[in-house]
């Protein structure tokens, strides 16, 4: 009978790298509100930049971005799908139902 060993942890991270405080996600905030780039100058100027995403732009998911990797796809994507629901239902003014009148009993 074959007995299968534990690989042996090799712990290659040094002792000045101390995570035992660490909070995952402490600084995650979404991209669509913007992020800001510190830049240390090497005489000792930091540098601010703050970046947000130009007007228009849509972020895919990863698993969406696997079907569509450029705007071109998600364009003509799109677009036919706006043409299947032009074909397949007509426009929402049209579609309301339109009020029931009732008569009162008196």
């Amino acid at each position: 009978m074959k007995t299968s060993r534990l690989p042996q942890s090799t712990d290659d991270m040094r002792p000045e790298y101390d995570f035992s405080r660490a909070e995952r996600g402490k600084f995650h905030k979404p991209l669509d509100q913007g992020y800001r780039v510190h830049i240390e100058q090497e005489d000792g100027a930091t540098v601010v930049n703050h970046f947000t995403l130009a007007e228009g732009t849509v972020l895919l998911e990863p698993d969406v971005r696997a079907y569509f990797p450029d705007s071109e796809s998600v364009n003509t994507a799109l677009r036919s799908v706006i043409d299947l629901m032009q074909k397949v239902s007509p426009p929402k003014s049209a579609s309301r139902p339109r009020p029931r009148q009732v008569a009162e009993r008196k």
